[in-house]
C-alpha cells in the first residue's frame, strides 16, 4: 500500500506525533528538500504521494535537502487513495481557492481529536479539484497581494506549519538556543571572532 523509504526516529515529542505535512505529487526537488528541512526543524512527519517529478534516491536530491533527509521522518505512497487509507486524522488543504487564512482555523482543537495533516499540492496545478470540493470547509489560503498568484511551495509550507505550531504552543520545540547556549549573545559575542573560529 505504501513504502517506507527512510523512516528515522527524530524524537517522540507531541509535535512529531501530531503534525504531519503531505505533499501531493511534488515536482521540484529543491522545494521538497526545503520542506524536509522544515519538517526536521518543526518535528513533523512528512508524507509524499507519487508520482514525483524527480528521483528521491538521486544523490543530487540528498544535497537539495542539505542532508536533512538523514533525519527526516518520511513515507512514500503510490497514490492519494493509499495515503488516505493508511492515515486517520484531521485533514486541512492549502489552496489559493481557500476562503480563510490558516490563523482562522482552530488547529488546537483539531489536534486534541487526532493527528493533523496539512496537504499541499503539486507546484503546477495544486491539489485536484475533486479532493478540494469534497473538503471546502477544510481549505485555507495564505493572504497575499491580489496581483500575486501564489507563494513558493516550500515557503507556503513553512508559513502554515508554524501557524499550527504557534496555536499548539510549539510542542517539543526549543524556544531558546540549545546548540550554542541561550546566553550566547551575552557572552561577549563577536562576529569577527566567530568568523575566525569557523574559518
Amino acid at each position: 500500500m505504501f513504502e517506507v523509504i527512510d523512516k528515522v526516529d527524530i524524537g517522540t515529542s507531541e509535535g512529531n506525533e501530531k503534525v504531519n505535512i503531505v505533499l501531493f505529487e511534488p515536482e521540484i526537488p529543491q522545494n521538497t528538500g526545503n520542506i524536509m528541512r522544515t519538517c526536521v526543524a518543526a518535528g513533523c512527519g512528512l508524507h509524499i504521494i507519487k508520482p514525483l517529478g524527480f528521483d528521491i534516491e538521486d544523490p543530487k536530491f540528498r544535497r537539495a535537502t542539505t542532508n536533512h533527509i538523514t533525519w527526516a521522518d518520511y513515507k512514500l505512497y503510490d497514490d492519494w487513495k493509499s495515503f488516505a487509507a493508511a492515515n486517520d486524522g484531521e485533514y486541512f488543504f492549502m489552496t489559493r481557492y481557500g476562503k480563510v487564512p490558516p490563523s482562522e482555523i482552530d488547529f488546537k482543537s483539531a489536534g486534541e481529536t487526532g493527528k493533523i495533516f496539512l496537504v499541499f499540492g503539486k507546484e503546477s496545478t495544486g491539489i485536484p479539484g475533486d479532493i478540494l470540493r469534497a473538503n471546502m470547509d477544510r481549505c485555507f489560503r495564505i493572504p497575499m497581494a491580489p496581483e500575486c498568484r501564489c507563494l513558493n511551495l516550500s515557503n507556503a509550507c513553512a508559513v502554515a506549519v508554524y501557524e499550527v505550531m504557534r496555536q499548539l504552543d510549539y510542542p517539543g520545540l526549543s524556544k531558546s538556543e540549545s546548540i550554542k547556549g541561550e546566553d550566547f549573545l551575552e557572552r561577549n559575542y563577536s562576529y569577527d571572532e566567530t568568523l575566525k573560529k569557523n574559518g
